[in-house]
């Protein structure tokens, strides 16, 4: 057993803008941080009582893993569990809130790291799978693969018992009226490109025991073509985790982060360049990202418990919990 890292803590409830080191405490003996992903996200264009919708959801998927951490499971389980409650609501681009395909379907993508040994599970192109974190977790713990694909994952949920929902579930009114604008859209360009769905789920904790997990989860891009995957289940593109360094989950544009490999990009740059997490959050989305031209973010955590968030869009829904302390959730750049 890994030695477990000293108590810390924040007494914030709610912080309005951009979360930097400063505002969190050094250490943490169990901590939990997410995104629900990034995009153009201002005061304007959410009502008070959109907010205030999301920040109880964020809120909620933050205490559900703090409550597993504080009960002894691990990151790999405190991850799982938040992210199912996100890939439960609506209101996120996951799960039952998943954005829809240019057939009108809805094809998810999850995946899940676990820093202690570099094991890693992940599913995409999945339908009508409820959970697909789990599914990820599954993939993790009873394959030898990494990445199961379309069919071939379903079949392996079915095998592992995981529960699957019909497709009225995956029904959302505002997702269906994106795929429709886009369709609209689509008539004045080049098909297929898709647009961005936002509202990527993801998830990085550390456990009493010292180690780190991170994953990740989304519906893709709205009026996805071909198959399309994004980053989201691509180990070192959209989640990784390693306890020498970070975990980290990222949400955006995922041609792009698969492109510059970002996730593994975060955790190198801690291991081989000595930057902090937040120095290496910050190069990875503010410099490699932004000069390939991609938008998005990411969530980080490192060995200490320190947290990390850094984002070039105008808004990234995001949070984080630690230990003896209360839930912090950020919406907007400031």
């Amino acid at each position: 057993m890994r030695r477990a890292l000293a108590v810390g803590g924040s007494g914030l409830l709610i912080w309005m803008g951009l979360m930097t080191p400063s505002a969190m405490s050094q250490d943490a003996r169990h901590a939990i941080a997410i995104h629900g992903g990034a995009g153009t996200i201002t005061r304007k264009n959410l009502t008070p009582e959109r907010e205030r919708t999301y920040r109880d959801a964020l809120t909620r998927a933050l205490r559900t893993g703090d409550s597993v951490l504080a009960q002894g499971g691990t990151a790999v389980d405190a991850v799982v569990a938040t992210l199912m409650t996100m890939e439960d609501s609506p209101l996120f681009n996951a799960g039952k809130g998943a954005v829809f395909t240019s057939a009108g379907t809805n094809e998810l993508d999850a995946s899940i790291m676990n820093g202690a040994d570099l094991q890693a599970g992940a599913v995409a192109a999945v339908e009508l799978v409820k959970n697909p974190i789990k599914l990820a977790r599954a993939v993790l713990e009873h394959s030898p693969h990494v990445l199961l694909v379309g069919a071939g994952a379903a079949e392996f949920a079915r095998e592992q018992g995981i529960e699957f929902e019909d497709a009225d579930y995956f029904y959302t009114e505002r997702r269906w009226k994106a795929l429709q604008k886009a369709k609209e859209k689509e008539k004045e360009s080049a098909p297929g490109g898709g647009t961005v769905g936002g509202g990527t789920v993801g998830a990085v904790a550390l456990d009493r025991y010292g180690n780190l997990a991170a994953g990740t989860s989304t519906g893709g891009r709205t009026n996805n073509r071909w198959g399309r995957v994004g980053d989201s289940p691509i180990i070192g593109a959209g989640t990784y985790a390693d306890n020498r360094t970070c975990g980290v989950s990222a949400t955006g544009h995922g041609e792009y982060f698969i492109r510059a490999a970002v996730t593994h990009d975060v955790s190198a740059l801690m291991a081989y360049k000595g930057m902090t997490v937040q120095q290496a959050v910050d190069e990875a989305i503010q410099t490699t990202l932004t000069e390939l031209g991609g938008t998005g973010g990411v969530v980080a955590m490192d060995h200490a418990g320190n947290v990390a968030f850094s984002f070039n869009t105008e808004g990234m829904y995001r949070g984080y919990l630690k230990q003896d302390g209360e839930p912090v959730v950020g919406i907007y750049r400031d």
